[in-house]
């Protein structure tokens, strides 16, 4: 009887570590799933915020060059709103002095004839 209480206490003994040790490696396999998938998804938020850093210097880029460009077309607008000033008032003294010639043409048509 003592041998068999000796056989079973070692025998329980025995199948502890086991168990732990089966129980020690799928703690460490599940940690390393889980250090495998967080890795995964910190390199995926790095890429994708590499992109989104890279839309924003394009975007960033491209509405300077636009403003660029308005810029370009405001100074042509007001150079173009200048010669149209300018060209009217021209209009204005070419009609003025044309108005004052045919006033004194029709002057000239109603005055007697000179004896």
């Amino acid at each position: 009887m003592g041998l068999t209480l000796l056989l079973s206490v070692t025998a329980a003994v025995a199948q502890a570590p086991v168990e732990d040790l089966t129980s020690r490696e799928q703690a460490i396999q599940s940690s390393q799933r889980k250090t495998t998938a967080a890795f995964r998804e910190l390199q995926q938020a790095q890429y994708e915020a590499k992109l989104a850093e890279q839309d924003f210097l394009n975007a960033r880029e491209a509405q300077r060059a636009a403003q660029k460009q308005a810029d370009e077309r405001r100074r042509e607008l007001d150079t173009a709103k200048k010669a149209l000033n300018a060209a009217r008032a021209k209009e204005a003294r070419a009609r003025k002095s044309y108005e004052e010639a045919l006033s004194g043409v029709d002057q000239a048509w109603q005055k007697p004839p000179a004896k």
